[in-house]
C-alpha cells in the first residue's frame, strides 16, 4: 500500500509519500539508539517537564491537530478535537505518576538489603493503526518515554500526516532529537526494523494477521512484544436493565469513530424477554444518526476511512443476509461522494454467520436474542476475540458474580468500554496479550531488576 494521505469524505488524493530505504532506517535506527544512551541518564523532573510541554503543545493547537485526523481517516471533527485533549490527558498521567510507579520496590529476602528497580530497555517499535492516529500512538510513547525509552513509530500508511503530527508535538514540547522518530515505511519493512539487535521491543495495534507476523518475527529473535488486537466486543442486557440508558449507550458506542473501533460495541446480546423494546428503540435511534461532512461540528458518522474497507464491510453485511440475518436499517453503501456506510442493525443473527463470528469494523450492529442471562453470556463467549464487554444490569452485585465469568480483558457494568489512562488495557484469546495503559502499562517496557546485597 502507498504511504499516502486520501481523503474519505472526496476520495481524493492529498499528498503522497516516498518510503525510507532500508539504509535510511538502520541509520534512523543507530541515531536512535545514540539517544537512548542520554536519555535513559535523564532525572524524572526533566522528562516530566517534557511531557507536560507535549499535553500543553496538544492543548494549545488541538484544532489543527484535529484537523489532520478529521481529514486523513474521516473522523468527525468534534470525536477528533477529544482525541487530542486525551492525548494530553495520557501525557499528563505519565508525567505526574511515572516516577512513583517506577520507584524502587524493596523486598525482604535472605539478602541485606534487597529491591527491584525498573530499568528501560531501549529502543521500542510501535506499529500502530489508522483508526485512532494519535490516542494509539501516544498511549504508548507517554509511558514509554517517561520510563527511559525511545520509540521508532511506524504508522498505518493512510495517515503519515499523523504520524509526522506526532514527531512535531515531541520536537515541539522540547523532547531531544531522536527520543521519538516517525519511520515512512510499509509493513514490508517492519521485519528489518525488528532484525535489527538494536530494537529491544515492540507494540503492536492491529489485526489478528499483523499481529501474528509481528509475533513470530519479535520471537525468533527473543524480543518482547504487546498485542492488541481485533474485538467483537459483547454488549449485553439482561432484563432487569434501564433499557434507554443502554440503548443510548449501545448507539454512542457503535457508531463512535464512524463505528471503527476495537473496543466499539459490536454484538448486541439481549435476552428475549425486553429484546422487542430494545430493538425498537435502537434502531429508532441509529436513523436518527447525522450522516455527513467529517469537518461539520454536527456530524454524527462520517466516512469508513478507506474504500477497500467499506467494500470489506459490505460483503460481510451481503453474506449475513444470505445465511439468514436480517436488516431493520441501513444495510448498503450510502449514494454519494465518498466512502460513507449508514447505522445499520442486523437481526435475527445466529451462531455460524459472518455476524456472529466476524469483527464487523464499521457502523453495523449484529443483534442476538437469548433465551436468558446464562445463554447470554455463553453467546458473549462464544468469540475468538475478548478485548472488552459490556453488561447492563441493576443487580450490581449479580453483575460483580457475572463479570467474573465474562472472557475478555475488562468489564464495563452499566457503560461503554473506554480506555483510561488510569485503568490497565487490552485483551485475551485472539485479541491479544499484555497491557496498556495504568502502572501495567509502563511496566510492559522495562527491565524488572532484583537487586540483592549482602553487607
Amino acid at each position: 500500500m502507498a504511504i499516502q494521505t486520501i481523503n474519505p469524505a472526496t476520495g481524493e488524493v492529498v499528498k503522497t509519500f516516498g518510503e525510507f530505504s532500508d539504509e535510511k532506517v538502520n541509520q534512523i535506527i543507530d541515531e536512535a539508539n545514540e539517544a537512548f544512551i542520554k536519555w535513559r541518564e535523564t532525572p524524572f523532573s526533566f522528562r516530566k517537564t517534557l511531557m507536560l510541554n507535549a499535553a500543553k503543545e496538544l492543548k494549545i493547537n488541538k484544532k489543527k491537530y484535529a484537523d489532520v485526523l478529521t481529514l486523513e481517516m474521516g473522523k468527525p471533527i468534534k470525536q477528533a478535537l477529544s482525541e487530542v485533549e486525551k492525548c494530553a490527558w495520557v501525557c499528563e498521567y505519565y508525567a505526574e505518576n511515572a516516577e512513583d510507579i517506577l520507584s524502587k520496590e524493596v523486598i525482604k529476602s535472605d539478602a541485606s538489603e534487597s529491591y527491584v528497580r525498573f530499568d528501560p530497555v531501549g529502543i521500542v517499535l510501535a506499529i500502530m493503526p489508522w483508526n485512532f492516529p494519535y490516542w494509539q500512538v501516544f498511549r504508548f510513547a507517554a509511558p514509554a518515554l517517561m520510563a527511559g525509552n525511545v520509540g521508532l513509530l511506524k504508522h498505518a500508511s493512510n495517515v503519515p500526516m499523523s504520524a509526522m503530527a506526532i514527531e512535531e508535538v515531541f520536537l515541539n514540547a522540547g523532547f531531544p532529537k531522536n527520543v521519538f522518530i516517525n519511520l515512512l515505511i510499509g509493513s514490508s519493512k517492519v521485519k528489518l526494523v525488528l532484525d535489527n539487535p538494536l530494537v529491544k521491543a515492540a507494540t503492536l495495534t492491529g489485526s489478528e494477521n499483523a499481529g501474528k507476523k509481528v509475533a513470530e518475527t519479535a520471537g525468533n529473535n527473543l524480543k518482547k512484544t504487546v498485542l492488541e488486537l481485533g474485538g467483537s466486543d459483547p454488549f449485553i442486557i439482561l432484563a432487569d436493565a434501564d433499557i434507554e440508558a443502554a440503548v443510548d449507550q449501545a448507539v454512542t458506542s457503535r457508531l463512535i469513530n464512524n463505528g471503527q473501533s476495537c473496543i466499539a460495541a459490536k454484538r448486541f446480546i439481549v435476552v428475549e424477554e425486553i429484546a422487542d423494546k430494545f430493538i425498537e428503540l435502537f434502531v429508532e435511534k441509529m436513523e436518527k444518526t447525522k450522516v455527513g461532512d467529517p469537518a461539520d461540528m454536527e456530524t454524527e458518522l462520517g466516512p469508513i476511512a478507506r474504500e477497500d474497507l467499506l467494500i470489506e464491510l459490505d460483503e460481510q453485511v451481503k453474506s449475513s443476509v444470505k445465511t439468514g440475518a436480517k436488516i431493520l436499517t441501513g444495510g448498503k453503501r450510502l449514494e454519494r461522494k465518498g466512502s460513507y456506510y449508514p447505522a445499520t442493525v442486523l437481526t435475527n443473527v445466529k451462531k455460524g454467520m459472518t455476524a456472529y463470528k466476524e469483527e464487523l469494523f464499521g457502523p453495523v450492529a449484529s443483534v442476538i436474542v437469548a433465551e436468558d442471562e446464562d445463554e447470554a453470556i455463553n453467546i458473549a463467549n462464544d468469540s475468538e476475540f475478548g478485548l472488552g464487554s459490556s453488561l447492563w444490569t441493576n443487580d450490581i452485585d449479580k453483575a460483580k458474580k457475572l463479570a467474573a465469568k465474562i472472557e475478555a480483558g475488562s468489564v464495563f457494568i452499566n457503560g461503554m468500554v473506554k480506555s483510561d489512562p488510569r485503568l490497565p488495557f487490552g485483551g485475551i484469546k485472539m485479541s491479544g496479550y499484555g497491557r496498556e495503559l495504568s502502572h501495567y502499562g509502563i511496566k510492559e517496557f522495562v527491565n524488572i531488576k532484583t537487586v540483592w546485597i549482602k553487607a
